[in-house]
């Protein structure tokens, strides 16, 4: 059910309990999970931390720990399907959930004992009644018609029983009609995959009701909402809107700025709302890189050809910054060409088609030293998570990147920025390889690439959001490339190798790349469907419905079951 008052309903009730928290493997996750172990550590309550990376992760970790605990709180996992179905948990385990995944399983919904729901009913859920989805069985099915009064007439009896036979045969019409009303509810309603208000955005909600809300959650929250913007998990609409909530916020909390008398010292925590370039981390490291591994210029500038480099000069020249300056340090940069960097970009790009060079985000300042815009901490914190280093674990990689969001640990963040340049650095070769190999071909009803084992840099993307991630800026790239107006409205199927041990592959879907796209997803119920329907061996083992892991050998008949699906 969902929890219409957090404070009341959560957060009091497991003050003064020993909970455990299930936290998903992305960055908005670990914000809200920052935020919540702030007010924990406010409030001393008892926690225990377990990083889940999927369903699997998710029944092991419950079944080793279910004893020890009453109350379970699951952050961007656990809604979208039946949670008391997958754990089998006992009568008075309950749990919490925070998640942004949608649509919200019914079952979930109607729960009104063991779970309950942390997630803004603004968003708009549009959940079936309750009446449409789920009926009471009705007793009394078998009538018992011949023992009734055995002394009447003959004629009157076989009337009766007529009549019942009708009523009895207009029962099952009438179920049988419902139960495909039901069947056709459940599909409209399921049918596309999609995400909410960021989980980070809802727990700084909780801390601000509760006035516990500091800077540093603050900052928290802001960087997930960027996280599901980066991701194209929502739409610029609502990222526009949620910016909006939290511009407010950053205004309350660091007005004082402005006062010269109440001005905060040197090496205190500033945000700032800054309408700045959409360029990737090109604050640490060159304008030149940062253009050319950003996926908005790269693909308008169609860089991966030689009249796309000649472009980018042209831009260049157009912009006035000589090559030398292009090619260093952002930070070694002339003062005089910073100080109207933006503006001039801007101008430059409008006349090079790109209208939306400019965006709306946040930046922080720790002290004079160190910058960051919100964009430059989801690339490196997501690069530290999903780090291929042999020597870390899951778990090892989870705990660096929850530690490099907090500001004690800069020399993390540090490192996490080089090991996020080197991800955009092999997303856009890899993207420029696939392009000019022509490895994107259409299959009808969808576009398919697939990356062959071998190809450099391929442990990169073996994890799911950078795969993700490049399947969207591939997509990107390709609908920039084409001339073909058809393959422009395309959804695009990925596929990389995973593990050539066990001969599997991972398999992501993403949607049209079109402007009006409301970013709903349909490949999540499209790939259960096609394997079933092919007995593929497939593991749906990740919170993302779109994303699934094949054996190598049914790729085939799996692509011709979704061709012959979807077409």
């Amino acid at each position: 059910m969902f929890v219409s008052d957090f404070r009341k309903e959560f957060y009091e009730v497991v003050q003064n309990q020993r909970v455990l928290l299930f936290v998903a493997s992305d960055v908005d996750a670990l914000c809200a999970c920052k935020i919540l172990q702030a007010l924990f550590q406010c409030d001393h309550v008892q926690y225990t931390l377990v990083p889940v990376s999927g369903w699997q992760e998710l029944e092991t970790a419950f079944l080793e720990h279910k004893e020890q605990f009453h109350y379970f709180i699951l952050i961007n996992c656990g809604a979208n399907v039946d949670l008391l179905d997958i754990l089998q948990p006992d009568e008075d385990a309950i749990f919490f959930v925070c998640d942004t995944h949608r649509p919200v399983n019914v079952v979930n919904v109607y729960n009104d004992t063991q779970i309950k729901l942390l997630i803004k009913q603004d968003d708009d859920l549009e959940v079936p009644a309750y009446d449409d989805i789920f009926r009471d069985e009705e007793e009394g099915e078998e009538h018992s018609g011949n023992e009734s009064d055995n002394g009447s007439e003959p004629s009157v009896k076989r009337t009766r029983l007529e009549e019942e036979i009708v009523a009895q045969t207009m029962k099952r019409r009438q179920r049988r009609e419902w139960e495909a009303r039901r069947r056709d509810i459940l599909f409209d309603y399921e049918q596309y995959e999609y995400h909410g208000t960021s989980s980070a955005m809802v727990m700084f909600d909780l801390a601000w009701m509760m006035s516990k809300d500091l800077n540093d959650m603050l900052w928290w929250a802001i960087v997930g909402l960027t996280d599901q913007w980066v991701q194209d998990k929502i739409t610029q609409m609502k990222y526009v809107t949620d910016v909006g909530i939290l511009q407010r916020h950053v205004s309350r909390h660091n007005h004082r700025n402005e006062d010269e008398e109440n001005s905060l010292s040197v090496d205190c925590t500033r945000i700032s709302f800054e309408y700045d370039l959409r360029l990737a981390l090109y604050q640490h490291w060159s304008l030149h890189d940062s253009l050319c591994n950003t996926c908005y210029t790269a693909a308008r500038f169609k860089l991966w050809s030689v009249h796309g480099q000649k472009r980018l000069q042209e831009f260049l020249a157009d912009v006035g910054l000589p090559l030398k300056q292009v090619k260093q340090k952002f930070q070694s940069m002339d003062v005089s060409l910073k100080e109207n960097l933006r503006e001039m970009i801007e101008e430059s790009a409008n006349k090079f088609g790109m209208k939306d060079m400019r965006v709306q985000t946040f930046s922080i300042h720790f002290g004079f030293k160190h910058k960051f815009l919100a964009s430059d901490v989801v690339f490196a914190t997501m690069s530290l998570m999903e780090s291929p280093e042999k020597d870390g674990s899951g778990t090892d990689n989870f705990i660096q990147a929850l530690d490099s969001l907090s500001r004690s640990n800069l020399d993390k963040l540090y490192h996490g920025l080089e090991l996020a340049k080197k991800q955009l650095r092999a997303t856009q070769q890899t993207i420029a390889s696939c392009l000019c190999t022509n490895l994107v071909i259409s299959q009808g009803p969808f576009l398919y690439c697939s990356l062959m084992e071998g190809t450099p840099d391929i442990v990169l993307f073996s994890k799911p959001a950078s795969l993700s991630l490049l399947s969207r800026h591939l997509l990107k790239s390709f609908v920039c490339s084409t001339k073909n107006r058809r393959c422009k409205l395309l959804p695009l199927v990925m596929a990389a190798p995973l593990s050539v041990e066990q001969g599997t592959v991972t398999v992501v879907g993403i949607p049209p790349e079109t402007d009006s796209s409301d970013r709903k997803n349909f490949f999540g119920r499209a790939f259960e469907k096609a394997a079933e329907g092919t007995n593929s061996r497939t593991l749906h083992n990740h919170f993302d419905l779109s994303v699934i892991e094949l054996k190598a050998e049914d790729r085939s008949k799996f692509l011709d079951a979704l061709v012959s699906l979807l077409s």
